[in-house]
Order: C-alpha cells, then structure tokens, then sequence
C-alpha cells in the first residue's frame, strides 16, 4: 500500500475541500483517464484496489499510471474511548481528491478495453468519476 516515508508532521488538520483541481487536471501520459467528478478522500487501500481492477481486467497489458498519492494522515481513536485525551493515532493515510483531478491513466489499450477498465475501477473509490480521452 501506498504511504509517504516520512513527514514533517506525524498528524494533520481534516482542511477544507473546496474548489477545482487546477494541477493534475489533463491527461499527460495515457490515452485515456480517470476523472474525479467530485471531491472526496481517497485511502490507500482504495488506490491499491482500483490499481488491482485495473491490471486484472487488461491482463497486465499496456501501461497504467497513477497520478494520486496518499500524502495526508488520518488518525482514528481506539473504541470505547471516553472523549477528550487528545488526538488519535495515524490510522491511515488518504489522498485529497477535487473535482477535475485525473487519478489514473492508461495507455496501450483499445479504447472500449480501457472504458470497462475504468468503470470497474471507478466502483472501488469513494469519489463520482467520468471517462476521458487526452486531446490532441
């Protein structure tokens, strides 16, 4: 799975997830893309999921790129804990996704291979997604 190595902090703000993605928005190394329609986290064991989808319906042909990574921490407090005594620890690590952000990329494929795929990968993330095509 998907972590960073290290970080400067071990644990951060939830943040705000408002506007559009401006950087990571066209499609630079496919054909074909992945966008995310809306915002929303996107976990690592999501990432990894969707990757799996992905490989197994081309049958490991072409060449797939991924453009997100799990940079953010998120901490979860253990159960039946009583509130207060400070923030949980880092349970999992998320990748903050904004409307128009490309998530993955292929290329090397037929098109209508390189649709499916997609969609079945669409169904393992949390965020509304759409099938685009780079222009050229």
């Amino acid at each position: 799975m998907l972590a960073p190595r290290r970080a400067k902090h071990r644990k951060e703000f939830r943040g705000k997830m408002g506007g559009v993605a401006v950087r990571g928005s066209n499609v630079d190394f496919g054909e074909f893309g992945l966008k995310a329609t809306t915002c929303g986290w996107v976990s690592s064991r999501q990432i990894e999921a969707a990757r799996r989808a992905l490989t197994h319906y081309v049958k490991r042909g072409g060449r797939i790129w991924i453009r997100i990574f799990p940079h953010k921490p998120m901490t979860k407090k253990p159960p039946e804990t009583r509130m207060g005594s400070g923030k949980g620890d880092v349970h999992e690590f998320v990748a903050v996704v904004k409307p128009g952000r490309i998530m993955f990329e292929m290329g090397g494929v037929a098109m209508a291979d390189a649709k499916e795929a997609m969609r079945l990968a669409s169904a393992k993330l949390p965020v509304l997604t759409k099938f685009v095509i780079k222009e050229s």
